[in-house]
């Protein structure tokens, strides 16, 4: 009974009450300016996915608190690893070296750095020990392979939207005195500008916008997903999916999003992809319509003419009601059947695209015996 109680005061206080954390949607001339997007929906008050009744028609067939509760207390009973998961500390200095291949680092869950003709981007960070507005919620399975101070000098932190699990306010806050600058969807610039980010480092983007760093394009690309850091009346920032292009490689970061034509109209026009990175974690059939299922990311992965798949959105955080390591046991079985040459590196281990894929599936020696 304490634990429901405590519950119900959290929900209030996150619904009801303001902390910094929430960060700030859009307001005045710049959310005026945001509805001039064709993804926004005035009557809606809000941004919509290509279906706009989508999340209306997902919501309308599940009863909030019996979800809630399941999720609270329901579940596999393996939701969470019982020992810490292999790691290996990256050396910077040799993923900085030149070389013609995309290098990458995974962190877990939707954190990883790459290095592309040069540039080192940094996708959807989180170095905080939770991925929720308050610090006991939400907790990390274990302490990033490594701390903010020890990375590399980031060129751009890409977003893909405003949820805990990839916007971090402290992780945030501490590029704000760097010079590293931000990308992000269209009105998710308004919660950087509140932590203290200035103007002059921020980019925000409408789905199928552009922006050229020198001989490199980033397309901010389509999703099916939500938004919003208050859990009530959201979505007044845009979620999207990145498109990457090189001069001799692409690779692709899907976000969150459920399964739709997004995926092959991207891949006609901008694939094939070197690389994919897509969610594969923290899904339910009850929420299909923002989260992909395994089948749905392997199918992802094939409408994008992808060559090799990197499973993102596990790992790390456990949101859904699966087991931790649910996801890469179902995708391992799609990625036998259509032939998909699946990256599993481990939290920290640095990856050349162009080696060969040698990397041992080492989630089993952590599966219960059971």
């Amino acid at each position: 009974m304490k634990k429901i109680t405590l519950i119900l005061v959290l929900f209030i206080a996150i619904t009801v009450f303001d902390c910094k954390a929430f960060g700030k949607d859009p307001d005045g001339e710049h959310y005026e300016k945001l509805k001039t997007s064709k993804h926004f929906d005035k009557e809606r008050d809000q941004f919509v996915n290509r279906r706009p009744d989508v999340l209306e028609k997902m919501r309308g067939n599940q009863n909030f608190f019996s979800l809630f509760f399941k999720f609270m207390f329901g579940g596999d009973k393996h939701q969470k690893p019982d020992l810490k998961l292999p790691e290996e500390k990256p050396d910077f200095a040799e993923f900085l070296k030149p070389d013609e291949s995309i290098k990458f680092i995974w962190f877990g869950h939707s954190t990883f750095l790459v290095n592309i003709e040069g540039k080192i981007l940094f996708f959807d960070p989180v170095f905080s020990e939770s991925a929720a507005p308050f610090s006991f919620m939400v907790k990390r399975f274990q302490d990033a392979v490594v701390k903010l101070e020890e990375l590399p000098n980031i060129d751009y932190i890409i977003i893909s939207h405003d949820h805990y699990d990839h916007l971090d306010m402290k992780t945030i806050e501490f590029f704000k005195t760097k010079s590293t600058k931000f990308i992000t969807p269209l009105g998710v610039i308004s919660h950087l500008r509140e932590w203290g980010v200035s103007d002059d480092r921020l980019t925000e983007l409408d789905w199928w916008q552009t922006l050229n760093l020198g001989k490199l394009k980033i397309v901010c690309t389509p999703a099916q997903h939500f938004s919003g850091r208050r859990g009530m009346n959201g979505n007044k920032t845009l979620w999207s999916s990145w498109t990457i292009i090189g001069e001799k490689e692409r690779f692709y970061f899907s976000g969150d999003s459920g399964y739709d034509v997004h995926f092959k109209d991207i891949g006609d026009k901008f694939g094939p992809f070197d690389l994919t990175f897509i969610e594969n974690g923290q899904y339910n059939p009850m929420w299909e319509a923002v989260h992909v299922l395994p089948e749905q990311t392997a199918k992802a992965h094939l409408d994008l003419k992808g060559k090799k798949l990197v499973p993102v959105h596990w790992g790390m955080f456990n949101l859904s009601l699966h087991s931790w390591y649910e996801p890469a046991e179902s995708l391992e079985k799609q990625a036998e059947i259509y032939k998909i040459d699946l990256l599993t590196p481990k939290f920290g281990q640095i990856v050349k695209v162009r080696e060969p894929n040698l990397m041992e599936r080492w989630w089993k020696k952590f599966m219960p015996s059971e």
